[in-house]
């Protein structure tokens, strides 16, 4: 018995993407038995992960072809060339490359300078296999050097999707059935520095709303606060087709913190950010990447994280305790928080985001949403909130429903009345 391509994933939305761009080069090219592990880098838990995954696979399926690739591929490929459960280590250009899934390769390492790639290749995928919900890269690499991060050095520098392959793109995921596209990349506000005329990303919204009228819901990914262009800003208040949610790449709260990272926005700027786009769609719900433990970090300066979630009324946080990446400027800073104390100040944000989306979700309750319908009858609403609906409804199917929600913070709808 043969197996089609397994594609396994770990990490960002855009690596996402990118599984479903391996998935169909490698059906394209008829490969059986093979899986692909698609790995991230952005923290040692993250590379953990990936390891103890190849082992497991490896243990259920003893024939079959292992392909490592992705950002901690790219970055250490010795480190999983040495596995001997691993069968070739490819980096993050060359898995986007039809000869890649031809057969069988004696080049068991291939892995070349990713900051030599100046072009991102837009990879037509034909769908998301079968889901309502996609995600479209736009842009890839990263031009900043924040002091905790290893990802530039596994997506190369910044490179921008033309617009008009984003739309092309966008139209064959619509033709298929997807009712929302997520724009990703690496550092998506950086779009289109690159290309002739400098277009923002704020015009590109604008671009793929007006060409593909028949697309009911886009989003943004995570986004710089401080790059957010006025196109963009106007995009938020004026087009409701852009779902009202968007996800902060904060990492801090305290000034100091902020500059040790080499981030480009203070506090001050996250808050008035906020209480802009608040003030021109008050519906607007915020999510946050935020560090916890980041060197130097005092109680004191973890107490303004603490605050900012708070004061920019932030729901949906991604909470990370610090952890070090060798070759990185942080990891050599040598007042190092102690690792016990980053865990707990992790603790302490996830709690502060576990009280904050309790309280967003009450406000849900009597309310009314339109609801996307991914599967197993559930969904997700404008805001991002996570709905099930208690009767049979059909996946990729748009519902205006009636909220409510329970007392454990679930939220149930009941469909309404066209």
């Amino acid at each position: 018995m043969t197996a089609k391509p397994e594609i396994v994933t770990f990490g960002c939305r855009l690596n996402a993407f990118e599984s479903e761009a391996i998935r169909e080069l490698a059906e394209g090219a008829g490969r059986e038995n093979l899986i692909v592990v698609n790995t991230c880098a952005v923290t040692a838990e993250a590379e953990r992960q990936a390891r103890q995954t190849i082992r497991k696979l490896r243990r259920e399926r003893p024939d079959a072809e292992i392909l490592v690739t992705g950002c901690a591929a790219q970055i250490s490929p010795d480190t999983y060339a040495a596995m001997p459960e691993v069968s070739r280590v490819v980096g993050n250009r060359e898995k986007l490359q039809a000869e890649t899934y031809g057969g069988r390769s004696e080049e068991r390492v291939r892995v070349d300078d990713i900051m030599s790639v100046r072009e991102t290749a837009n990879h037509l995928i034909s769908g998301f296999g079968g889901r309502a919900r996609a995600f479209v890269q736009v842009q890839n690499g990263c031009d900043h050097r924040c002091t905790f991060c290893i990802i530039p050095y596994g997506r190369g520098n910044s490179r921008s999707v033309p617009a008009g392959e984003v739309v092309e793109q966008i139209r064959t995921l619509v033709e298929g059935g997807v009712k929302e596209v997520v724009l990703s990349g690496v550092d998506i506000t950086s779009y289109g520095a690159d290309l002739p005329g400098q277009p923002s990303l704020g015009l590109l919204v604008r671009r793929i709303l007006k060409l593909v009228p028949e697309l009911p819901r886009l989003r943004i990914s995570s986004i710089d606060c401080i790059e957010m262009d006025p196109d963009l800003i106007r995009a938020v208040a004026e087009e409701e087709r852009l779902m009202p949610h968007l996800h902060l790449s904060l990492q801090a709260g305290d000034d100091m913190i902020l500059k040790r990272m080499k981030r480009r926005h203070s506090r001050g700027d996250a808050i008035r950010l906020t209480d802009t786009l608040r003030a021109l769609r008050p519906d607007i719900v915020f999510g946050a990447d935020l560090i916890a433990g980041f060197p130097t970090e005092t109680d004191a300066m973890f107490d303004n994280t603490l605050r900012i979630v708070e004061e920019c009324g932030l729901t949906w946080l991604h909470v990370f305790p610090y952890s070090e990446r060798p070759g990185t400027p942080a990891a050599r800073i040598p007042n190092q928080v102690p690792k016990a104390d980053r865990k707990a100040r992790a603790k302490a944000l996830r709690d502060a985001g576990a009280r904050a989306e309790a309280a967003y979700l009450a406000r849900l309750d009597g309310g009314e949403a339109v609801v996307l319908i991914e599967q197993d009858n559930s969904g997700h609403s404008e805001g991002f909130a996570p709905v099930r609906f208690p009767g049979q409804v059909q996946d990729g199917s748009l519902i205006r429903a009636r909220l409510r929600t329970g007392r454990d913070g679930s939220v149930t709808g009941t469909a309404l009345a066209a």
